[in-house]
């Protein structure tokens, strides 16, 4: 039997999330849309369309608040993600992260590329892992292609904590969490972060937890 949700086009779903008002809600671990790999983007939804989802998907990141949102995590599987940091914090721990402003941004069929061998750890969350961060090492720098919102062409080199989200958001569209490739012994709650790691890098969580940094 098929169900629903494989009847429904793409177009029919998105407008039936839209049609709620309001942040979209986020789609949780263990739903099989979070681990499939997502369509191509070619023009499933018209301009009007597409462009009402591009703006509650931007209104549904600021609202959780998050830096990123990939469709599948509001359960569209198409290659649209879209990003935004206003990189508020602690100095030091900024710096140290190479946090700067990400303006907010489109990306239609991303796609990635390391450039160097360069890693960066650091405590890591994800919207669809409420209450949960992790350390990943990441590519410190990555050169995304992909398309904007208008589908004009990207190609750009990302580097420090927005590297970081591109490569969180753009693993997304390809089925990955970041618990797939994140430290396990550095599972901790987002209070024991706060409280306990909360320093500019996770070097003494490495070492009360019994991880190694790369």
């Amino acid at each position: 039997m098929t169900d629903s949700k494989t009847r429904m086009s793409l177009a029919e779903r998105v407008e039936e999330l839209l049609a709620t008002g309001g942040p979209l809600p986020i789609v949780a671990a263990g739903d099989p849309v979070l681990r499939g790999v997502a369509e191509p983007y070619d023009g499933q939804l018209d301009d009007a369309l597409f462009h009402r989802f591009l703006a509650a998907l931007r209104g549904t990141m600021h609202a959780a608040p998050g830096v990123g949102l990939a469709a599948p995590q509001v359960g569209i599987p198409l290659r649209v993600a879209v990003l935004e940091d206003q990189a508020v914090g602690a100095r030091d721990v900024l710096e140290a992260r190479g946090r700067t402003p990400l303006p907010f941004r489109v990306l239609v069929n991303p796609r990635y590329e390391p450039e160097g061998d360069v890693r960066a750890a650091f405590f890591e969350g994800c919207l669809s892992v409420p209450g949960w961060q992790a350390v990943v090492a990441r590519h410190a720098r990555v050169r995304l292609r992909a398309q904007d919102g208008t589908g004009k062409a990207i190609d750009e080199v990302f580097t420090g904590w927005p590297a970081r989200i591109v490569q969180h958001e753009t693993d997304h569209l390809d089925g990955r969490l970041y618990l797939d490739v994140a430290l396990s012994r550095s599972l901790s709650t987002n209070e024991a972060v706060a409280e306990r790691w909360s320093g500019p890098t996770p070097e003494e969580a490495a070492r009360e937890l019994g991880f190694e940094l790369p």
